[in-house]
This record gives C-alpha cells, structure tokens and sequence, in this order.
C-alpha cells in the first residue's frame, strides 16, 4: 500500500494510477474497505460523544439547537430541575400486575445526547412485565425487593431462550434489541431497577403490537405467520391490550 500512496503522491498520470490500483492485491483492499465499514459502524451505532457539557432538552424551538432528536435549550439558561426527578412507588392494580416507571430524556431534560437512562419496575405478587423488545438500547437490572424469574431469546435461527432466577441483588443483562421479560414468581411484592444505555430507548411489547396495533395488521397476514386459525386471531385483536409503561 505504502508504493501505491508513494505513486500517487508523485506526477504519475491519471492512466498509470488506475492500472495500479487494478492490479493491486485484492485482499488487501477488502481488508482495508471491511475495516473501514467496521470503523464507521462503530462510530454511528450509540449515542454521539457530547460536544458540550451537556445538551437540555427544550420544547420551545425558537430558542434551541436541534441535536440529536431533540432542540436544546442555552446551556447557560439550564437549572438543577433539568436533572432532577422523582420516581414514586408505581401502581400494578392492572391485569399485568406490573407497572414500569421509566425515566427518559422525555423525563429527564438533561439526559439529552447522554446515552443513558432508568426505569423502576414494580410487581405484584405473580405480576409480569411482559415480552417486549427495546430497539435502540442494552438493558442491565437490578432486583431490589422479591424474585424474578426473568428471560430474553436469542436471534433467529436459534431462537435460545435464556433464563434466570433472580433474588435480592442479582444483577442480570439483557442485550440490546432482543425479546425479554420479568416475572414475579414470588408471593410477595417485588421491584427493580434498569439501567439502559440510550436516553431514549424506547419500548416495542409483542402482544400489543402484533395484535393491538392501529391500524390492525392484516389477519390472512397473522394467520400464516402463526399457523392458526382465523377465529383465533380475530379474538386476540378484539382484546384490550395493556401497556404496564
């Protein structure tokens, strides 16, 4: 590569310097490509680094920048409530029996371009935080009351279901996109804490988007993809799906 960089600097003509390259060796070059394709995925794949010390997110956009999904206010006009919230005990009468309180840049101005956000997860006894997916972040928990007995299942075409149960303390991952739950198998309440690396991680629960999405998707489409019958599918779009978020 060195020869090749060492004839393009010099007065070789146009012609000469395509022959080069077309004869150089093609391992090499893939080399270099892969390695830079690598390169910019993990450049592109998180949060950017912060070009400030911090970016508050503001809704007015008269007086902000807009910054990687959100405007931002002057940091000079941020105050101590830009960083502050507080999570209160959440309510799991619901026929999940669990609530998530999550705390985003949607709650937390501050977090904006920080990469970084929480949620308390409270249960019932038996409750369950159901199937769901988070698309832009990686989950770590934390038990801090009760057991869970808590999963995520791998990609296709293993489709692994990897499983644990959790007491006081555990600490558990769940990679970043795939599909993952927590169940209260206790008789007492529980909760927990999850820290989740994107400030906006957002959330996708499969019962509710497959069958509760608006519009409703296509039946002939759910019934090949679930291999049952019509009836079947009509009464599951016909429930109330509950979002526990």
């Amino acid at each position: 590569m060195s020869s090749l960089i060492n004839n393009t600097q010099s007065n070789i003509q146009p012609r000469e310097l395509l022959k080069h390259i077309a004869s150089y060796n093609m391992k090499s070059i893939y080399l270099i490509f892969t390695s830079f394709l690598a390169l910019s995925s993990c450049a592109f794949a998180f949060d950017p680094s912060p070009l400030q010390d911090f970016c508050v997110a503001i809704k007015d956009i008269k007086n902000g920048v807009f910054v990687n999904g959100k405007f931002c206010k002057d940091p000079k006009l941020a105050t101590p409530n830009d960083f502050f919230f507080s999570v209160k005990e959440g309510n799991t009468s619901n026929p999940l029996g669990s609530k998530v309180t999550p705390v985003t840049v949607n709650e937390i101005l501050g977090l904006n371009t920080l990469g970084i956000s929480l949620a308390r997860i409270d249960f019932a006894p038996k409750g369950l935080n159901p199937p769901h997916t988070h698309p832009r972040a990686t989950e770590i928990l934390i038990v801090l009351e009760g057991t869970l007995y808590v999963g995520f299942v791998t990609s296709n075409p293993q489709n692994r279901l990897i499983t644990k149960v959790l007491n006081k303390g555990d600490v558990f991952v769940f990679p970043i996109g795939l599909i993952h739950f927590q169940l209260n198998v206790g008789y007492e309440n529980a909760i927990a804490v999850a820290g989740l690396s994107s400030q906006n991680p957002g959330v996708v629960t499969i019962a509710n988007a497959v069958f509760g999405s608006n519009p409703k998707i296509s039946s002939e489409v759910l019934t090949k993809a679930f291999q049952v019958d019509n009836n079947i599918i009509d009464n599951l779009q016909k429930q109330f799906w509950w979002d526990n978020n």
